[in-house]
This record gives structure tokens, C-alpha cells and sequence, in this order.
């Protein structure tokens, strides 16, 4: 096939970044770039990074969040300059893939749960950023997801005041007429017949 590793001396010093089944020819797109290595880096995408995150069996949703696996990422602590409302969660990354749990770097068919102290995120360097300041400041906590949902939610957040006020804190305010704002009013239905 076209890309095929013709010479095994092609193979040496690279890793695998796709799976290779027995009896199948080593092909270019699953091995890691010539002078990439092996292990973790190799398998980084370009243009993005690989920022761990101290874990325990709860954040690290009771050890399923493996590699493979998709998470929201919320964080929670006292904003600076907040008025009184007691300490605040957000959801602060949607949708993140976890490349790796504690030192292994594959999937796992099973699904099995697997305990580690850390896991590796792949974020762009601007999500990096903002995770390494996260995880020094505030308390993460992993939110597993379905890795066929690509859907990103935009949710206000709470505070511990707001939950014993009924969870949610309310609306942020915005300009009156923009379209998030404005409510369609339809007409009322139409009376029912009068009986005959």
C-alpha cells in the first residue's frame, strides 16, 4: 500500500501512533515521525500539548477517566474581588481527551478503571495556559463525557450560596434587547368552539 515501510531499518527508533495488526504492513501514517521517538510526545498531535493533572479516585471520576476517554474539566475556589457567595464551581474546558493515565498511554477495549495519581490532557497551548494556572489556584474535578458528544454547553456556574437558594445563580445580566434576551410573545391559541 502507498506509504508502506519498505525496509525495516525504516521502523527503527520510532513509535507506534496507530494500532498495527498481525500480517498487516507497517504504513507511515501509524508510526511517529522520523526523530520524534517513542512514548507519549510521539503521539502529541502538532500544534498541541500535554499538561498533567494531579488526580485521586474522585476527580479521576473513580479511576475511569483512562486514556481514550473525554472530560470536562470544572474548577472550584474563591474568584478574587467575588461579593459573598461562598465558593464558586465553573466549567471551565469542555471536551478534552485524556492521552494517557498515569504511565499508560493506550486504550483500554475493556473499559476497565484504572487508579493513578495523574493523567495527561491534550490541549492547545492556550488551554495549557489556562489549565496549569487552574490546577495551582483551584480545585479541578474531571467530568467524564460520552466521546460521541461534541456538543459544548454554556453553563453560568454555581456557588455554594446558590445551592441553598435552588442551585443555579440567576441570569447574567445583559443588554435587554439582544436576542438572548428577547422573548417571542405568540398570540394566544384561539378560544374553543361553543358547543353546539
Amino acid at each position: 500500500p502507498r506509504g508502506a515501510l519498505v525496509k525495516p531499518v525504516d521502523a527503527l527508533g520510532r513509535g507506534v501512533v496507530g494500532s498495527i495488526f498481525q500480517g498487516e504492513p507497517g504504513v507511515e501514517t501509524r508510526m511517529a515521525a522520523r526523530g520524534a521517538g517513542a512514548g507519549l510526545a510521539a503521539i502529541i498531535p502538532a500544534g498541541m500539548r500535554a499538561v498533567a493533572v494531579r488526580v485521586n479516585d474522585v476527580v479521576g471520576v473513580s479511576g475511569f477517566a483512562v486514556a481514550g476517554s473525554r472530560v470536562d474539566i470544572l474548577i472550584a475556589g474563591n474568584p478574587p474581588g467575588s461579593s459573598a457567595s461562598g465558593t464558586v464551581t465553573k466549567t471551565l474546558l469542555q471536551n478534552i481527551e485524556i492521552l494517557s493515565a498515569g504511565q499508560n498511554i493506550q486504550k483500554d477495549a475493556e473499559g476497565k478503571p484504572v487508579s493513578v495519581p495523574v493523567v495527561n490532557l491534550l490541549v492547545n497551548p492556550e488551554q495549557a495556559e489556562i489549565l496549569s494556572l487552574a490546577s495551582n489556584e483551584a480545585r479541578i474535578q474531571l467530568v467524564l463525557r460520552n466521546p460521541t458528544d461534541k456538543v459544548e454547553t454554556k453553563t453560568p456556574g454555581t456557588a455554594m450560596a446558590y445551592l441553598f437558594r435552588g442551585g443555579t445563580p440567576p441570569p447574567e445580566k445583559s443588554d435587554p434587547g439582544s436576542a438572548t434576551q428577547r422573548q417571542v410573545r405568540r398570540p394566544p391559541p384561539p378560544p374553543p368552539p361553543p358547543p353546539p
